[in-house]
């Protein structure tokens, strides 16, 4: 099957970096309860949801990827205080689209730093010591250990789900 070009980028880059992952093929999901339900061994809590937000921070505004458990939802207020982000709003599946190359809603994978984004995570995915997400495609997802996240990604860290 032919994924989007982020998928075998994500693959190239973990394998460079020595991080051990499984990936899943699978029917197109775009929600996490339904990839929860396709992803054999992997529970809601443990899928990282990956949002592409507008904010201000310094005046600036710039998009942002901000990254919380499957069965969790941001909160603006959290993030805001936490990180001195002010004026949030989603991106439009346009602006996504054009940030990411064209990855539909629903595939975005949480590694921000592949699109030139800051990314900002809830502490609580962290709690597991596996996370999935899809990678670049409705279809596709990859699983992998929390802490090599971490390493790749190199996100800010906060209390930012309700």
């Amino acid at each position: 099957m032919k994924y989007h070009e982020v998928t075998e980028k994500i693959q190239t880059l973990l394998t460079q970096n020595g991080i051990n992952f499984d990936t899943f093929e699978h029917e197109p999901v775009r929600t996490s309860a339904e990839a929860s339900k396709v992803r054999t061994g992997y529970s809601i809590e443990q899928g990282a949801k990956a949002l592409i937000t507008r904010v201000k921070k310094d005046g600036e505004k710039k998009f942002v990827m901000i990254v919380v458990p499957g069965n969790k939802k941001f909160d603006k207020d959290k993030l805001k205080s936490e990180f001195g982000l002010s004026d949030v709003r989603f991106a439009t599946e346009n602006e996504a689209s054009e940030i990411t190359s064209g990855v539909e809603f629903g595939g975005v994978p949480p590694l921000g730093n592949l699109f030139g984004l800051e990314v900002y995570v809830d502490r609580a995915l962290l709690e597991n010591e596996r996370i999935i997400f899809n990678a670049g495609d409705r279809s596709f997802s990859l699983g992998m250990r929390s802490e090599d996240y971490i390493k790749i990604v190199e996100p800010k860290l906060g209390d930012i789900s309700c």
